[in-house]
């Protein structure tokens, strides 16, 4: 389907600024340092996880993100951040990288948008090396039940605004069905409106 207007002109720098506030990208600095070896990064978007990666901990990144009208703003930050990043745009649904051949996944604010959140993950399980690690951040279904009242009420009009993101999102739940255990579950509010600000974070391994 090609992009609207929006989608290619308006929506990438929404997306940029409201991806890169102080607190999200606070959020991105405790797991994204923590990637080694060949790195897959799942929805690369704008390239805003660049600034944070240990570059001596890092051999490769490879990009993933279909929506081509991000790449532009990528490519910028790609430059300037002096890291081996190869971009593709491609969906994490059907990764085209052989089996095993990943020491990292990266994934930050993505599994909300993906249309099969399931099958990525099973996807990014398939790629890692049987040592090898998630690391995710995502914002997602919220524990009180009011709140997630008011995440149903607002996706509606929120979704089509968000590139397709989803505000309820089990990721304890999708991470669990796609093999992969979450190490120390971290979870809990942003500062901002609790219908978009629940988040959870962290480390998860492929089961055994």
């Amino acid at each position: 389907m090609t992009p609207s207007w929006y989608e290619r002109y308006i929506f990438p720098r929404v997306m940029d600024l409201a991806c890169g506030m102080p607190m999200v990208s606070q959020q991105r600095s405790k797991v994204v340092p923590l990637a080694r070896g060949r790195v897959l990064e799942v929805g690369i978007g704008t390239g805003l996880n660049l600034r944070h990666y240990d570059k001596s901990r890092v051999s490769q990144i490879v990009g993933l993100d279909p929506a081509m009208h991000l790449h532009p703003l990528a490519r910028k930050r790609i430059e300037a951040s002096g890291l081996p990043v190869e971009l593709l745009g491609m969906s994490a649904q059907r990764i085209a990288q052989p089996d095993a051949s990943f020491d990292s996944v990266v994934c930050t604010y993505t599994l909300c948008s993906i249309p099969d959140p399931l099958s990525a993950l099973a996807e990014m399980r398939r790629v890692l090396r049987a040592d090898g690690q998630l690391l995710f951040c995502e914002h997602g279904l919220a524990p009180d039940a009011s709140v997630r009242r008011w995440q149903h009420r607002l996706q509606g009009v929120w979704g089509p605004l968000a590139g397709g993101c989803q505000l309820s999102r089990d990721i304890p739940s999708l991470l669990k069905a796609a093999g992969f255990v979450w190490l120390v579950p971290n979870s809990g509010y942003l500062p901002g409106p609790k219908p978009f600000t629940f988040h959870y974070w962290g480390q998860a391994l492929p089961a055994v």
